[in-house]
């Protein structure tokens, strides 16, 4: 019988037997000896929540128990906004790289405070509009690597070669879950110093984690008792948090009995991942002055229905090709119709809460320019789709006009795409093809060499060589079969 995986069970506090003062002496003097062992420089992952906040300053405190000169190494303070963070915790981890700057400055900390952004490429609504990725699914879980994980792993590899080697102080805990516990307790094994583990991901950065055995309550004790050494008060992270939990109770924590402040966790704003955002809708239930995010949560909820109507995407993957799961095809990215309406229904509630929000949220933006200037693109040069929508969409919502870059003189005008919509009447899929083949055709015009022409002509043949999804999976069918016969018979 196959051994049961050990339940995390409720531990005691870090700080039981020898009271909070001895344990984090003995933890500032460990931090400052790994600090001071080596010229490698360190870069902390904080997010604003507790446990980042909580490792922030630990070890802020503990380089500011040394003397100035032994200052020497750089600690770089990077937090990734994925541009879809939600609002008041991305306005709280703005407010703190601000204030961060000017103490460390004061008090000639060697703290840098960095905020990483995903690629224009990667961001979510350049996916999701412009190129019309489903919304992430567990099975499709698309944005993580591109939002989070791509930004730090890139900043993490530049310190790599700039310095030859980087190490990672993370809040990791062991009593955060199951797996966690788990993944850490074998990277401890092949610890190469005594408190630092390889990092499996990220050649020559190694990872150290000063609270992994610490509990949820330790990590506000430690809080509530401790001040901030960048004068960021800590009550506020405590409010916000307690804004975030279902119940709108999180006690002061004074000692180690009392109850901690929940499991609210901060993430991005539109995750479909989960079935519902409980801590954004908490802090909608729990604060008046948070109704004003509803938009953002109805939006977030519209997106997730949404996804589930097959009929919103394509029958025809990414690359044209058609896939058949138990005789039912697997769909590809979203039509252009639903493109189309989520760039509008996004626009409208940007629109709703910059009218609504408090004043340092009036200038909130879900779309970013750059943003729909690259999903413009993306209309119009990738997907061919020729009509040039978007500056219209934005202006009929906004009442403002789209200033964008010029485009190629050579691109076909929403006047052709609707005289040959027209010509092609209700054969939809004949009007695609129709309008990739002439874009091909347009973009090779004026070349000495056609190099290409004839493949990127065939493969858009392929594409549309099918009038609707019932006939891709009649023939797909009937492939498939004819193929188990060849084998059969070969057998």
């Amino acid at each position: 019988m196959a051994s049961r995986t050990p339940e995390i069970k409720k531990t005691s506090s870090i700080f039981a037997d020898r009271g909070m003062k001895p344990v984090l002496q003995l933890l500032h003097k460990e931090i400052q000896e790994l600090y001071l062992g080596d010229s490698v420089p360190w870069v902390i992952g904080y997010s604003g929540g507790k446990d980042s906040t909580a490792i922030l300053q630990l070890v802020w405190n503990a380089i500011l128990e040394l003397p100035t000169r032994k200052r020497k190494k750089t600690v770089y303070v990077i937090s990734t906004d994925t541009l879809v963070e939600q609002p008041v915790v991305a306005r709280w981890v703005e407010q703190s790289h601000e204030r961060m700057r000017i103490v460390a400055q004061e008090q000639q900390m060697p703290i840098v405070p960095c905020r990483l952004e995903p690629e224009l490429s990667d961001t979510f609504w350049v996916n999701l509009i412009g190129k019309g990725y489903p919304a992430p699914r567990k099975m499709f879980r698309w944005c993580t690597s591109r939002l989070k994980i791509s930004p730090s792993n890139n900043f993490v590899r530049n310190m790599v070669r700039e310095n030859g080697e980087v190490i990672l102080v993370l809040g990791t805990r062991k009593a955060e879950s199951q797996i966690r516990a788990r993944t850490m307790k074998k990277h401890s094994i092949k610890n190469v110093r005594e408190r630092l583990a390889p990092n499996a991901s990220l050649p020559n950065s190694l990872v150290y984690t000063p609270i992994e055995n610490w509990s949820n309550d330790d990590v506000w004790l430690y809080l509530m008792q401790i001040a901030n050494p960048w004068k960021h008060t800590n009550k506020s992270l405590l409010g916000m948090y307690q804004g975030a939990t279902e119940s709108g109770e999180c006690p002061l924590v004074l000692d180690t009995s009392s109850p901690s402040c929940g499991d609210s966790r901060f993430g991005c704003w539109i995750c479909t991942l989960v079935d519902r955002d409980r801590s954004m809708e908490a802090m909608i239930k729990n604060d008046e002055e948070k109704t004003w995010l509803e938009p953002l949560l109805d939006l977030r909820n519209d997106l997730g229905n949404f996804s589930l109507d097959p009929q919103r995407r394509d029958f025809r993957r990414m690359n044209g090709r058609i896939q058949l799961f138990h005789d039912s095809v697997v769909r590809g990215p979203y039509t252009k119709e639903s493109r189309e309406y989520w760039l509008k229904r996004v626009l409208e509630v940007e629109k709703e809460i910059q009218s609504n929000a408090p004043a340092e949220f009036r200038n909130f933006r879900i779309l970013s320019h750059e943003e729909l200037c690259e999903i413009r693109r993306i209309w119009l040069y990738e997907k061919r789709e020729f009509d040039d929508v978007l500056p219209n969409i934005f202006q009929q919502v906004t009442g403002q006009a789209f200033l964008y870059p010029p485009s190629d003189d050579t691109l076909l005008q929403a006047e052709d795409w609707e005289m040959l919509k027209e010509l092609c009447g209700d054969n939809l899929e004949l009007f695609q093809l129709q309008t990739r083949l002439l874009d091909i055709e347009r973009a090779h015009q004026g070349m000495s060499r056609r190099s290409g022409i004839l493949e990127a002509l065939e493969s858009q043949f392929r594409i549309g060589q099918f009038d609707n999804e019932q006939q891709a999976i009649l023939v797909r069918q009937n492939e498939a079969n004819k193929m188990k016969k060849q084998l059969n018979s070969s057998r």
